[in-house]
């Protein structure tokens, strides 16, 4: 059982303060207390967990052997590459259902070089595959627009970018996005220093993007490691990629399902 300070502290929406990057150099208790620092609570909050306390829920949280312990398995865990958005205690009670009042839903890629080595398409035709998940399975269409508003828009950038959530080079957090019930619904920021590929080098853009438009579209990290939303990034081959059972349920709970004629 969490305790009421916590459940109460994490099931205040994400987005209420700006956050402190975790400092993947920290040891130990240090590092543990930057990550729950960026990622579930503010300094002002962090005091009124004891450390047992902060290592057990970000062990069930991660579905592992809950000990109280920084062991390596738990420090191995929270080092994973990941995505920037906070996390919720309960994501069966999340504050609100954060979607969009629409199923026809226009997206643009802008202000970005291609962080790829192919050609300049590589990208857009990676976005494409991804808003296709989603909409394989819900009644969702997307439509993607050159020079124009749009309701999700996808770019690349380094460091510190202007919307308070600054990234840390390679490794650590590799993007975010916005609720559609956020102040900037839609917005979707990739770290550009990742080292970004097609393949299971690197950091597989596909599967990132994958996530990112989930919570684009609404949807909360899961504790599923089958899901595509799960915290932490794990390479999956893009050619045989399917959403979990999950996915698919939480996706269609907000939008519906696909009408196949």
């Amino acid at each position: 059982m969490l305790p009421a300070v916590l459940q109460a502290i994490l099931l205040l929406p994400w987005c209420l303060a700006l956050p402190v990057l975790p400092a993947t150099d920290l040891k130990g208790w240090d590092f543990v207390k930057d990550y729950f620092h960026h990622f579930f609570l503010t300094k002002k909050e962090l005091p009124l967990l004891t450390e047992g306390e902060q290592i057990r829920f970000l062990q069930q949280l991660f579905l592992l052997d809950v000990t109280g312990s920084l062991d390596k398995q738990t420090l191995d865990v929270l080092r994973r590459p990941r995505c920037g958005v906070r996390d919720v205690a309960d994501y069966s009670v999340a504050p609100g259902r954060p979607r969009w009042n629409k199923h026809t839903l226009t997206y643009r890629c802008l202000h970005y070089q291609s962080p790829i080595s192919h050609e300049p398409s590589t990208v857009e035709d990676i976005i494409h595959d991804a808003v296709s998940v989603w909409s394989s399975v819900t009644p969702l269409v997307f439509q993607q627009v050159e020079g124009q508003e749009a309701d999700i828009k996808i770019s690349f950038w380094a460091l510190a970018h202007g919307d308070g959530w600054p990234f840390d080079g390679p490794g650590g957090v590799l993007a975010h996005a916005f609720f559609p019930n956020s102040e900037t619904p839609g917005v979707v920021h990739f770290d550009k220093e990742e080292h970004w590929s097609t393949s299971y080098r690197g950091i597989n853009l596909f599967l990132v993007a994958t996530h990112e438009l989930g919570h684009s579209l609404g949807l909360y990290h899961s504790r599923n490691q089958n899901s595509i939303m799960y915290p932490t990034y794990e390479y999956q081959d893009p050619r045989t990629f399917h959403l979990s059972a999950d996915d698919t349920r939480r996706i269609q709970q907000l939008y519906g399902r696909k009408m196949f004629i």
